[in-house]
């Protein structure tokens, strides 16, 4: 059995025979019982509100899914084992008439790089094994007053896919602690021979778990996203998320990649589900522990559900960036065209791009990125990736960008000083020096290149560089890019396939909108070998604007899902 799947299983049959014991005397209810399967945030709300359900039901539903299906999945590195005292709490204040809101007795799950006290916080580390950090993450903070119940952390790529790049690169939702996350839509094992090592057959993509919420185990989960890490298995396991700008949800207390980029937000079945968490993780006030939080300002009583706007897409500007994203181009240069749809991808966003239009957007295509077509090297977005490997080291990483791998150095360095004595190493430096030590504990299965070429930047003698590079950063990925493309044109936003904006639209930190939409073969190179029968992969339409856009993108989005209701359960978890 998964990490405490024997202590979870005795919480679900202590927390059965509880709820018999409770419910005898409960009158008996009208029309079929509650059921949490696909069961959206408003629908649970309503349900407690009508008497029909508890919160803690709710939970007990959930953790027995959690039970039952936790070994296929592998979901979940810890649950809350405190998850139905909480919804027991709150379903007295609210039979005492106090509701905090809408996510009141709401089970919701976190990225396990979120710090809370009450369950450890690792990021899949094996160094970070059972810490318990001294604080909790201002979002877990907001979302314990908005009435959450915290009932699990999930799984993650380790410490959010900074530990192993080339020649070597971690999969996606792999950690030390955790092994690999499976996807809900095929949750077999890769058969292939140079890749047979345990890994999913259909990935689930970006660091932030969409598992569990995807097959049901929590209403929603919160994630963090520094280039992908949100929209990218949100893409991968058919869910609505929000990507918000950069400052907009605070960082304080979650384990960092780089401050110039992390963000956490909102993963769940629906939009009106993520505007909702959004609202509740963004808080009442800006976080004096991050100043960054002054950076958008609030919707009026922090609701986004104002936002969800089913007319939304009449008159909307929106731009189809052709080049690179749908069609292929040749950087100046390259012998290779690089990017493009395949034919299947194709005709999944023709088909999104004539909803559009049906429900009255007003479609500029093409509405290119001019960093993406400039025929000088120095400034063309593509020949300007992240430094992110060990090809990229020192002396080497002329023609990347440095901004991560210094960023890095100088914040997560930051965040261990935070923890005082509960931090059980006290620099990258140590960490590193760590995982070598334990390597045969499986500590860096794939080595730990991006680490390695973290802790070789000198956090002041580098200073000048890194400044340097977040400038192109900012010049080519928005002046030069999704600014320069939206203002040339006046659009409300951009129409990214699947999760494929999201690496431009990462560097400044501009937010983005992912909606369920469609589906495409998963046919990877190398193929997979005769006689396995891949099932097919999930794919989503993004809605991309500049900064402190999300009450746009929430309506485009919303008026979207609504013409579509695309989202389909994966089968893997009934």
């Amino acid at each position: 059995m998964g990490r405490s799947l024997v202590g979870l299983l005795i919480l679900v049959a202590s927390g059965l025979l509880l709820s018999c014991q409770t419910r005898r005397d409960a009158p008996a209810g009208d029309g079929p019982p509650f059921s949490v399967v696909e069961a959206t945030i408003p629908e649970m709300g309503a349900a407690m509100e009508q008497g029909r359900i508890t919160s803690r039901e709710i939970v007990l539903q959930y953790l027995t899914r959690i039970a039952l299906y936790e070994d296929k999945l592998n979901a979940v590195i810890t649950v809350n084992p405190k998850a139905l005292q909480q919804a027991e709490a709150l379903d007295r204040e609210r039979a005492q008439g106090k509701t905090r809101g809408p996510l009141h007795g709401i089970p919701i799950a976190l990225k396990d790089n979120i710090h809370t006290t009450d369950m450890p916080t690792t990021g899949g580390a094996l160094a970070f094994d059972g810490l318990v950090p001294p604080y909790e993450a201002t979002v877990t903070k907001n979302l314990r007053q908005a009435g959450a119940v915290i009932i699990a952390k999930t799984s993650m790529t380790e410490l959010a896919n900074w530990v192993a790049g080339a020649p070597t690169p971690m999969p996606g939702n792999y950690s030390a602690l955790a092994g690999y996350g499976m996807n809900p839509y095929d949750p077999r094992r890769d058969p292939r021979e140079a890749t047979f090592d345990g890994r999913p057959a259909l990935s689930t993509a970006g660091s932030s778990s969409g598992i569990g919420t995807a097959a049901n185990f929590w209403a929603a989960n919160a994630g963090t996203e520094t280039s992908g890490s949100i929209l990218s298995p949100a893409n991968q396991n058919m869910l609505a998320a929000i990507k918000p700008t950069v400052g907009r949800v605070s960082r304080y207390g979650i384990v960092p990649i780089t401050a110039d980029q992390d963000t956490a937000g909102p993963m769940a079945k629906s939009v009106t589900d993520a505007a909702i968490l959004l609202g509740a993780l963004e808080g009442a006030a800006p976080d004096p522990n991050d100043p960054a939080t002054t950076t958008c300002s609030r919707p009026p009583g922090g609701d986004y559900t104002r936002y969800l706007n089913v007319d939304g897409l009449k008159g909307a500007r929106i731009g189809v960036p052709r080049a690179f994203y749908y069609d292929p181009v040749t950087p100046p240069g390259a012998k290779e065209p690089r990017g493009g749809l395949n034919p299947p991808q194709k005709q999944v966003m023709a088909e999104a791009i004539a909803i559009l239009k049906q429900q009255g957007a007003v479609i500029v295509d093409p509405a290119d990125l001019p960093s993406i077509l400039s025929q000088d090297r120095q400034n063309n977005f593509l020949l300007w990736d992240i430094c992110s490997g060990a090809d990229d080291a020192k002396g080497k990483d002329g023609d990347c960008s440095v901004v991560l791998k210094y960023g890095m150095k100088r914040d997560f360095n930051r965040w261990l000083a935070t923890l005082g004595p509960a931090a059980p190493l006290k620099s990258l430096t140590q960490l590193r020096a760590f995982n070598v030590a334990h390597k045969t504990a499986g500590a860096i299965k794939y080595g730990q290149s991006r680490l390695d070429i973290s802790d070789e930047m000198d956090v002041e003698a580098d200073r000048v560089r890194y400044e340097a590079d977040r400038a192109k950063d900012l010049a080519l990925a928005s002046t030069r890019g999704i600014d320069a493309a939206l203002q040339a044109h006046d659009l409300d936003a951009l129409l990214f396939p699947g999760s494929s904006g999201a690496a431009i639209a990462a560097r400044p930190g501009y937010p983005t909108v992912i909606v369920p939409f469609g589906f495409v073969p998963n046919e990877p190179t190398p193929p997979f070998p005769d006689g396995f029968n891949a099932k097919p992969a999930p794919y989503g339409v993004s809605f991309t604007g500049s900064a402190c856009s999300e009450p746009r993108l929430i309506e485009l989005a919303y008026a979207f899902e609504q013409a579509t209701k695309r989202r389909v359960p994966p089968p893997a978890a009934p």
